[in-house]
C-alpha cells in the first residue's frame, strides 16, 4: 500500500543512497509533446535537505528534462528497489536546470564528482514523497558500472563534446528550448 511523506526521512534518505540507477520523469505542458522517462546511474544522485535534491547530469543524446522543467517545472524521479526487500520511492516536485555558468554552480558541484561531460544538475525542490511495495519488481544483481560513456567522452574530447552538446542538447524532441540553449543566445 502507498504511503505518502511531506519529506524526505533518514530513513528514505539511506534507501536513496544504495541504489545503483533511478529514473527521472517529465514531460511538456503540450498534449502532443512527448512524455520523457530516463534512467540515470553512476554516483550522481544527492539528497541536499528534506526536502532538496539534485543529480549531476551528463552529456547525452537528448535534455528532455531540462527542456520540460524550464518550461514548466514538473518533475518526478523514481527509485526502486532490484536487491533486497521490495520498494518503490517517489519524488515529486519542481525542477530546475543549474549551469555552469550559474551563481549557484560551485556550491552545488561540490556535492559531485564532477566528469568531462558534466552538461549541468538538476535540482529539485521535492513537494511529495510516496513509497509502495514493488513486489512485481525482479531481483537483479549490480554488475558495476558501464565504462562506455566514459571512453566516448574521453574519444571525442572536450571540443567535441562540446560540439555533440550544441548538436543535440539545446532543445527538446518536441522543440522546446533547454537553458543551455538560452545561455547561447
Amino acid at each position: 500500500m502507498a504511503k505518502f511523506y511531506d519529506s524526505i526521512s533518514d530513513q528514505i534518505k539511506d534507501f536513496i543512497e544504495h541504489q545503483h540507477i533511478f529514473f527521472v520523469s517529465s514531460a511538456p505542458l503540450s498534449s502532443s509533446g512527448h512524455v520523457n522517462l530516463s534512467p540515470k546511474g553512476l554516483d550522481s544522485f544527492r539528497v541536499l535537505s528534506p526536502n532538496r535534491v539534485a543529480y549531476m547530469d551528463i552529456i547525452s543524446s537528448g535534455n528532455e528534462t531540462s527542456a520540460h522543467t524550464f518550461e514548466n517545472g514538473r518533475i518526478t524521479i523514481m527509485f526502486c528497489a532490484f536487491e533486497g526487500s521490495p520498494n518503490i520511492l517517489r519524488l515529486f516536485g519542481t525542477g530546475r536546470t543549474v549551469l555552469s555558468s550559474d551563481p549557484e554552480w560551485e556550491n552545488l558541484a561540490k556535492h559531485f564528482k564532477l566528469i568531462s561531460s558534466t552538461r549541468q544538475i538538476i535540482v529539485a525542490e521535492i513537494s511529495k514523497v510516496q513509497t509502495s511495495c514493488g513486489y512485481g519488481v525482479p531481483l537483479y544483481e549490480y554488475k558495476g558500472e558501464r565504462d562506455h560513456h566514459f571512453k566516448w567522452a574521453e574519444k571525442i574530447g572536450p571540443d567535441g563534446l562540446m560540439a555533440y552538446r550544441n548538436e543535440n542538447n539545446l532543445t527538446s524532441i518536441d522543440g522546446l528550448p533547454t537553458p543551455l540553449g538560452n545561455s547561447l543566445k
